[in-house]
């Protein structure tokens, strides 16, 4: 494979297939590491590090300098490590255990996150909660399939197409972090037509979305890139958007932010959040 930005679209689903091969080799790294110590430690940004993460980094970063070598990696353990970042406008955005503290709590809502970032939007991207035997993948469409870590990799019989839904009448189901709330975000949510509220860890809240389970995500405290990129492929491809709240398109790649998120809305249906776009303003 050779790549530029304009990526086509037999190559965004080989990237895809790529990636789920790697996240479920990365899964069975880190389910051998759950449920015993992990030697949890606290990075300099104050947020937790432990075992798990760092052997997924490495089986990641091993199989895509193999399968992908062309395309430059930012992986978020690299980069707290002070390594330099190659700056380009193609790249690949790596997670390797986005959700540490629910690893930690032993939870389950963990999950690893590989995407494609091309001028700024991803193209394609996979999540992987090895400890719900879950995976879902984007490429010129999204889909999901069930995965445990010690089974084959899923053949294509065995996923299914995924797809938003009309939000419903009745109300929006909304999905906010299970170990970050802010008052920004509750704040955001007491605009909305919500008639059900859930929490979830990681990247997961994308894609229950991308399923249409849920309806919209908002998040007003930070994240990293690597934190959002994966799932916001997955629910851009089931038909979703990801936007800041001020309706501008959300964007990857913002090396001189040293890769720091802004605040954002992740929704399912797109006419419902242009009906609602002023509830964007506090």
């Amino acid at each position: 494979m050779s790549f530029d930005l304009a990526v086509n679209a037999a190559d965004l689903d080989a990237i895809a297939e790529i990636f789920t091969n790697i996240a479920h080799d990365a899964g069975a790294a880190i389910m051998q590491i759950y449920g015993r110590d992990a030697h949890a430690r606290v990075k300099s940004d104050q947020s937790p590090v432990c075992d798990a993460d760092e052997a997924a980094e490495a089986v990641i970063l091993r199989e895509l300098a193999l399968k992908l070598p062309q395309i430059p990696v930012v992986s978020e353990e690299a980069v707290a490590a002070g390594k330099p970042v190659a700056q380009s406008p193609l790249f690949i955005l790596v997670d390797p255990l986005d959700g540490t503290r629910e690893f930690l709590a032993r939870n389950g809502e963990f999950t690893i996150n590989l995407a494609l970032i091309a001028d700024g939007v991803p193209l394609a991207g996979v999540v992987y909660a090895p400890a719900l035997d879950r995976i879902w993948k984007a490429g010129t469409q999204s889909w999901a399939a069930r995965l445990t870590a010690d089974a084959p990799a899923p053949t294509p019989e065995r996923w299914h197409a995924i797809h938003t839904r009309p939000a419903p009448k009745d109300g929006l189901v909304a999905l906010a972090s299970r170990s970050h709330a802010d008052p920004q975000t509750d704040a955001y949510l007491s605009r909305l037509p919500i008639r059900e509220s859930r929490t979830a860890g990681s990247s997961l809240k994308f894609c229950f979305i991308a399923e249409g389970d849920a309806d919209v995500y908002p998040r007003f405290g930070p994240t990293m890139e690597w934190d959002t990129a994966a799932g916001d492929a997955v629910l851009r491809k089931a038909g979703g958007l990801v936007e800041t709240p001020a309706r501008e398109p959300f964007h990857y790649g913002k090396f001189d932010e040293r890769l720091k998120n802004g605040a954002f809305i992740a929704w399912g249906d797109s006419a419902v959040a242009a009906a609602y776009s002023g509830a964007n303003s506090a």
